[in-house]
Parts: structure tokens; C-alpha cells; sequence
């Protein structure tokens, strides 16, 4: 008997039909810099064209944790793909940087076409919302590695900043907070998330309001604030930015604060989505606990001079976000 790849769990055909199915997406995420198609050994981009004058490149890399169990489970995988854009290209922003391309890592047991083209287009939608382009990536089909309908994600995004203008910059006592609201839970804090479901016997089918249900509640995707952030790196008056993602506000704001100053903030300055509240209810969570593995309401806060508030406020606003001030540097 003459034995094949594909009897051994991997469809080399299936893979190639993969690519040529979403090569429309990624080229729907052009900008200028990338110019090559999918197919190649390695992806380029041409740095020179986007006019930098003394660029610092800047790179991070992610995945969206479990919340790919609830996309599984309920059978929905058209917007995982954005969570994990998200989850890349808001790191990106926090330093200053406007993000240019991303790569993702498609891994599973068995390559289901039509799923994996459902994911990819949402990277690409997700890369249209941050502008950067989608110029490569891989699709890996491990037979034995996943279980029968699971698969794994990653992603990588680069950008650039100007030398001078990395952030984050020196902040002090009485600068502000200007809290960005969330769409939702984000990527984060879904192992707990699903163990308060499961110790209340609750599936992802039961409904979470009239038009929802709890799991396609826990599937709204990660909101994606580069282009009104980079909006207000015009005004070269943001000292700081921090994306709350696991740790939360307690843990996140610290990281890019200079060592003299404390946040204070004040956590009913803005208003929390129903999810939040469901979920502290129904696992009876300390408040401690969720401010330490959920955004709570808050998606990215940006940390401004008192004085400049109004100015980068109306600029949010116009760009779509909901702000809120949510407390000072002490």
C-alpha cells in the first residue's frame, strides 16, 4: 500500500484552497508599503514609502486566550479574527506607533476550509480598522496536536513611531485619566468567565438579553482605537497611554507611569456594560478580583495634562469613542 500526506491527517489541496480564497481579503487591507501578495517565503514591506523620517520599529505579537473555546462552542468565527488584530495593533498604539502590516498563525487538527476562511476574513476586517495591511501568514494542519474541530490562533503586528516621539513620556501628580470605553469583555479574563458559567450550569445558548445570547455576547469583538488615538498624537499632548487587557486598570496603568506618581480612579465614573455586572453577580466576584482580570468598561485610557482635557476629549469623541474621565495621577 502506498501511503500519502493526506492519509496521514494533512490536505495540501485543502491548504492551497485556503489561500486562494483569501487572498481578496489581504489584498483589501493594502496600504502604502505593501505591495507583495500572499505565496511568497517571506513578506515585504517598504518602509521608505510611508515617509518616515527617523522611524523606530515596533512589534507585538498575541492571541485572543479562550475566548477561541466560545467561538468553537457556538459555532461563530467570523469575528475572532478582529479580537486578535485588536489584541496586537492597541499595544502598538500605546507606544506611539502607527501599526503597518500583521501576520497570523492558523493552527488546527484538520483544515476546515470554510472556518479557517471565516477567521482570516476577520483578521482582515480587523487590520482595516487599525490600517495596517495583512501580508502574510501560515496555516498549520497538526493532526494529533488538537483536538477534532479545535484550532489555535497568534498574531504579529509591526509598526513605527518617530524616534522622538515614543511613548510613553514623564507624567506627574494631577494629570488626567481619559477612560475609552469598551465594547465588552475584550480577550481577557474568559477562563474565569467560563468556569462562573459552568459552576452555575449555564451554556453559551442561554439568553444574556432579548437579542443575545451569553455566548454571542462574549463574542463582540475587541475594539480597535488606533486610528482615533493616533487622531490625538497630533496634538503632541498625550503623555501616556495604557490598553487594559489582563490585569485590568489595577495592574495595566502602572506599567507606563513614571515611579513618583499613583493612579487614582475612580471606578463609577463611567458606565459598566451589563456583562460585567452578570458575571460579578452570578460568581459572586470581589471587586477587587474584577478589577484585576477584567477591563470593567474601560478599553484604553490615555493620561493628559489637566489643561488639555477638553481639547483631547473632542477629538476622541469625533472619532467615535466614548470618554470618560476617570480619575487623576497622585
Amino acid at each position: 500500500m502506498s501511503l500519502n500526506y493526506k492519509q496521514a491527517g494533512v490536505d495540501i489541496d485543502a491548504g492551497n484552497s485556503l489561500i486562494e480564497k483569501i487572498k481578496p481579503f489581504a489584498k483589501a487591507t493594502k496600504r502604502i508599503g505593501a505591495d507583495s501578495d500572499l505565496g511568497g517565503f517571506g513578506a515585504l514591506f517598504d518602509l521608505k514609502k510611508c515617509n518616515f523620517r527617523d522611524p523606530v520599529l515596533v512589534s507585538s505579537t498575541d492571541g485572543v486566550g479562550t475566548k477561541l473555546k466560545v467561538a468553537i462552542e457556538v459555532g461563530k468565527h467570523d469575528t475572532i479574527g478582529i479580537d486578535l488584530v485588536a489584541m496586537s495593533v492597541n499595544d502598538l498604539v500605546v507606544q506611539g506607533a502607527e501599526p503597518l502590516f500583521f501576520l497570523d498563525y492558523f493552527a488546527c487538527s484538520k483544515l476546515n476550509v470554510e472556518v479557517a476562511t471565516q477567521v482570516i476574513k476577520g483578521i482582515a476586517d480587523g487590520c482595516k480598522q487599525a490600517g495596517c495591511a495583512l501580508i502574510g501568514g501560515e496555516t498549520a494542519e497538526m493532526p494529533g496536536m488538537y483536538s477534532t474541530g479545535d484550532y489555535d490562533l497568534a498574531g504579529f503586528a509591526v509598526g513605527a513611531v518617530e524616534r522622538g516621539q515614543i511613548l510613553p513620556h514623564e507624567t506627574k501628580a494631577g494629570d488626567v485619566l481619559i477612560g475609552l470605553a469598551s465594547s465588552g469583555v475584550h480577550s481577557n479574563g474568559y477562563s474565569l468567565a467560563r468556569f462562573i458559567l459552568e459552576k452555575n450550569n449555564l451554556k453559551f445558548s442561554n439568553k444574556f438579553s432579548e437579542k443575545k445570547s451569553i455566548g454571542e455576547e462574549l463574542l463582540t469583538p475587541t475594539k480597535i482605537y488606533v486610528k482615533s488615538c493616533l487622531e490625538t498624537f497630533k496634538t503632541n499632548k498625550i503623555k501616556a497611554l495604557s490598553h487594559i487587557t489582563g490585569g485590568g486598570l489595577t495592574e495595566n496603568l502602572p506599567r507606563v507611569l513614571s515611579k513618583n506618581t499613583t493612579p487614582k480612579i475612580d471606578f463609577k465614573s463611567w458606565d459598566r456594560p451589563e456583562i460585567f455586572n452578570f458575571l460579578q453577580k452570578l460568581g459572586n466576584v470581589s471587586d477587587e478580583e474584577m478589577q484585576r482580570t477584567f477591563n470593567c468598561g474601560i478599553g484604553m485610557v490615555l493620561i493628559v495634562e489637566k489643561s488639555d482635557v477638553d481639547e483631547v476629549k473632542n477629538i476622541l469623541q469625533k472619532s467615535g469613542e466614548k470618554v470618560f474621565v476617570i480619575g487623576e495621577l497622585a
